[in-house]
């Protein structure tokens, strides 16, 4: 049952942008008695929200009617690097401008469940995913969406003592007038969507909006980045050493009084006033191999852990958990030969954390490459066996690799399986690995990373003794 959002019954209510989050939303508002007008930019859009009912409007141009609130999709610019003109008419007309992410929590008050959100610039989709399925797997009623899988009014109703996982990004939370879920983690920060926050600082101050509003019972915070050092010293104070801040790092055990967790190594380790309460060797976990994964795995181990949920049920939902399709995925082997599915690894700054989880590899690359090429994977070449490449920049990408490695230009993705296939089961002296993980975009022969993904997931099964996880 869709979770309704009171408190605009017999009021009217403008949402701008009518893609997935918009339209949950009017669906959500109507269902609590408001009366959704809804925008968008799309005529296609504005005339299918009129066949399925709904009232729409120009809110840019026409007659602007009483709104009480305008609730705008998260694509849609809010400040930089300029508002869009619907939300400066609102700002004229001293219309409260929020999004669905806000709305939501404003509607979940007095269900009794609990939220848990996660923010960060990479490994979000994986780490929201990781706490739900660990959470699921204790016996705790549990949906996740937001950034991931299902917006947040496209989540049922949630019931009493249940959990909702969202994945947030830094657009959501920016423009929520209300965020105040019980765990909240904030994994790291690298340089991305700048011209959205208007540089660095503004990015930044996003993502920690979302320990500010509502100041969460437990924050787990990232602090291998200086801002994730600062937003803890800033949680932590006015609170007794280790009261609601949990310090997380992926290069360190951390010291000092409080609860903490590293993951170093492979392993996940909790440590509290220093000293070792808990750990968690990921060897078993087949979905979560490399650095990167393991710091997702130490978020979840704090944020599961906040929920009640003891280390022994966190290392069995660690050693089950299936993976994020297309990211870091193992979808099976052939004799000693893995394969594994990284086809979102649409950048280098992706694909440099997969080449680095494995120390043999017969890597398929290639696509549309971004600004830069693959000079930034140098530091990788040695652990690569072979190299595959397909797509529109194979012969950019075939150049930077140079003689440091042997290139086979395989062109489509079937030829690069097999070929790749083919050689690593020759490969008698290591534990070979074909990894997809392209570092490239997929537009010049698929619609997706997706499409992609599932174009290798396929040629793989066609490779003979194949046995899928």
């Amino acid at each position: 049952m869709m979770l309704p959002v009171r408190g605009y019954e017999g009021q009217r209510v403008g949402i701008l942008g009518l893609a997935r989050s918009g339209l949950a939303v009017a669906a959500a508002l109507k269902a609590g008695g408001a009366e959704p007008v809804l925008c968008d930019d799309r005529a296609d859009a504005m005339e299918q929200a009129a066949a399925e009912g709904y009232t729409t409007a120009d809110l840019a141009n026409d007659d602007w009617p009483p709104l009480a609130k305008l609730v705008v999709s998260p694509g849609v610019p809010h400040l930089y690097p300029a508002p869009h003109r619907v939300i400066q008419r609102a700002w004229g007309e001293g219309v409260p401008v929020d999004n669905d992410i806000g709305l939501f929590f404003e509607a979940i008050v007095g269900t009794g469940a609990r939220v848990i959100a996660i923010t960060g610039t990479n490994g979000k989709s994986t780490t929201t995913a990781l706490i739900g399925h660990v959470l699921g797997q204790a016996g705790i009623a549990t949906q996740v969406g937001g950034n991931i899988g299902r917006a947040v009014f496209d989540l049922d109703q949630p019931a009493e003592g249940s959990a909702v996982v969202l994945e947030l990004s830094s657009y959501q939370i920016d423009l929520a007038r209300t965020l105040n879920p019980d765990v909240a983690v904030f994994l790291n920060l690298t340089a991305d969507h700048l011209d959205r926050h208007g540089g660095m600082g503004g990015y930044f101050a996003a993502k920690a909006r979302l320990f500010g509003t509502g100041r969460p019972r437990v924050s787990v915070i990232g602090v291998d980045e200086p801002e994730g050092r600062f937003l803890a010293n800033r949680l932590r104070a006015g609170r007794d050493p280790g009261e609601g801040v949990i310090a997380m790092s992926a290069t360190r055990a951390l010291g000092g009084r409080g609860l903490s967790v590293s993951a170093r190594d492979g392993v996940v380790t909790q440590w509290v006033d220093g000293a070792e309460s808990a750990r968690i060797d990921l060897g078993g976990a087949i979905a979560l191999q490399g650095e990167h994964n393991a710091q997702n795995a130490a978020a979840a181990f704090a944020a599961c852990g906040a929920f009640g949920v003891s280390s022994n049920e966190i290392a069995a939902g660690f050693n089950s958990f299936p993976g994020l399709a297309h990211r870091m995925q193992p979808i099976g082997s052939a004799g000693r030969v893995r394969f594994i599915n990284d086809s979102k690894a649409t950048n280098t700054d992706a694909a440099a954390r997969a080449l680095a989880t494995f120390e043999r590899i017969y890597w398929i690359a290639g696509g549309q490459a971004k600004e830069g090429g693959i000079d930034q994977l140098r530091p990788y070449f040695a652990r690569i066996a072979r190299a595959y490449l397909i797509g529109e920049d194979a012969a950019l990408i075939a150049e930077t690799l140079g003689q440091e490695v042997e290139v086979v230009m395989s062109g489509t993705m079937q030829q690069a399986v097999m070929q790749a296939a083919t050689d690593a089961a020759a490969d008698t002296d290591s534990d070979p690995v074909v990894l997809l993980s392209p570092a490239c975009a997929s537009f010049d022969q698929y619609p997706d990373f997706e499409a992609r993904g599932e174009d290798f997931r396929a040629a793989v099964a066609r490779v003979d003794g194949f046995v899928a996880r």
